[in-house]
């Protein structure tokens, strides 16, 4: 029977992609994918032609069922993302549980993930860590949400555009300035940075700035003063 391989490709670093997830992508019969453009680039980076097919999330569940049907057919699949590992605040959920569902062998090639990336650099020592991913861009939900996760004795992950990081950043100041954060921007990319320091500081050096550019995620460290 014919298998759906997920696959993790790089955030950033061409050069992260693992030699399993190459051979997988030069094995597969099709090449499903949330963008064919940015997974055309990786392929031809790689040297690789194949049939593709746009699984996003707007339309992952028709997708998925032209999945199935190559499937069906015998045609090993393999899913990619735009960056990093499927499923983690990206399309590939639904693709997964679908052809499983279905009957076919839903296989993990294990590749990055910003939100692995961040955690092991981040310094931390939280015993649990709660991914959430990007919150709401509404600021009424987003704080809201933000203070129950905050109120947790478990370190959190979010996800974070440029163009909302900075309200991100004063929310997280005004329930608790002093908790430590990990930020990264533009992890594995050429203008790689990583800031340290409490909430409080950090949204202050933020706001000195005219402009944000790159995309973030951000390590707040657990609550323990309950």
């Amino acid at each position: 029977m014919a298998s759906l391989y997920i696959i993790g490709t790089p955030i950033g670093n061409l050069g992260d992609i693992s030699f399993r997830a190459v051979e997988t992508l030069k094995n597969a019969d099709l090449v499903a994918c949330e963008d064919t453009r940015r997974t055309l680039k990786l392929l031809n980076h790689l040297g690789i032609r194949k049939s593709m097919l746009s699984c996003r999330s707007h339309n992952e569940e028709s997708a998925a069922k032209r999945v199935i049907e190559a499937l069906n057919q015998g045609q090993n699949v393999a899913y990619a993302s735009d960056a990093g590992t499927p499923a983690l605040s990206d399309p590939g959920a639904v693709l997964a549980r679908l052809a499983a569902e279905a009957g076919h062998d839903v296989i993990p090639i294990p590749g990055p993930s910003a939100f692995a990336s961040l955690l092991s650099v981040a310094g931390s020592t939280d015993k649990t860590v709660v991914f959430e991913g990007f919150l709401s861009p509404k600021p009424g939900r987003r704080r809201s949400r933000l203070a129950e996760l905050m109120a947790m004795e478990a370190a959190i992950i979010l996800y974070e555009s440029p163009f909302r990081i900075l309200k991100l950043l004063a929310d997280i100041a005004e329930i608790d300035g002093s908790r430590y954060l990990c930020i990264g921007r533009e992890m594995t990319k050429v203008h790689e940075e990583f800031i340290r320091g409490t909430a409080a500081g950090i949204y202050a050096g933020f706001s000195q700035k005219k402009e944000q550019i790159g995309e973030f995620s951000v390590f707040i460290s657990g609550n323990y003063s309950n």
